[in-house]
């Protein structure tokens, strides 16, 4: 009898029968919907979550210690630890971190909400660990000094913000302006080394599994026709250098009697 159109002429082995049909595993897998890999580049997974780890957990040690700070000393003198190298006071800030700019609260507001956009806005594409714990201290820093302006007094985005730590020769501040800065000194580092938020290098030169054209150039066998005319050039020079008034090749070198 002849098989129906499309079977198998082989009747399946009882082992492959019941064996489920497999995906295929040597796919490149991608963590955005809709996008193509090429084939043999690994693309590293976000790292979201470090970042959203860090500013938490910034904005809690921030909030946590001004709560604390302010039930405690308020009020109270200054407490003085490491035999006067570190000053525990409780100080109100109108201005920017280190009390910088303090009649332009309203401006530092709205430059505190434009950083947490950008960087919201920029997460979606950091494949760095370094870079997402970066952001992730810029963050949080500018979210605890925001939720001050936002609920403190003197009302709304006009509030001030508490520092409480304070070191010889510096100005006054809280764990908001260390991430700040922190933050701000490791971008400059990561920026300066060229390493870029996906985690890849900045490079100038051809990459490592390139070569440059002048190196290929060289590196390529010599053809038999270059061969022969690299010789007759040879050939053609040692008759150019030949000392003048010498006997051309193949004549008598003296005369007939």
């Amino acid at each position: 009898m002849q098989a129906a159109r499309g079977t198998p002429l082989g009747r399946p082995s009882a082992a492959n029968a019941d064996e489920p049909v497999r995906p295929e595993t040597n796919a490149p897998q991608t963590d955005e919907p809709g996008r193509a890999d090429k084939p043999g580049i690994t693309v590293a997974p976000r790292r979201i979550g470090f970042l959203v780890g860090t500013a938490l957990t910034v904005l809690t040690l921030d909030l946590v210690s001004k709560i604390i700070v302010v039930a405690t000393l308020q009020g109270h003198p200054q407490i003085r630890l490491l035999g006067g190298f570190l000053t525990l006071l409780v100080t109100r800030n109108s201005g920017a971190a280190f009390s910088i700019g303090t009649s332009m609260t309203l401006v530092f507001s709205a430059i505190a909400i434009g950083v947490i956009v950008v960087i919201l806005r920029t997460s979606r594409r950091i494949r760095s660990i370094s870079w997402a714990v970066t952001l992730g201290l810029l963050l949080g820093g500018a979210t605890g000094n925001l939720i001050d302006r936002i609920f403190r007094y003197p009302g709304l985005f006009r509030g001030y913000v508490v520092d409480w730590i304070e070191l010889p020769h510096w100005p006054v501040f809280n764990l908001a302006d260390s991430a700040i800065v922190c933050g701000g000194v490791l971008a400059v580092l990561l920026s300066a080394r060229g390493i870029r938020l996906d985690g890849s290098r900045a490079t100038t030169g051809p990459p490592d599994d390139q070569e440059s054209p002048d190196s290929t150039n060289k590196a390529a066998p010599a053809t038999p026709a270059e061969r022969a005319d690299a010789d007759a050039a040879d050939a053609g020079e040692a008759d150019d250098q030949a000392a003048p008034g010498s006997p051309p090749r193949g004549g008598n070198s003296g005369g007939g009697g």
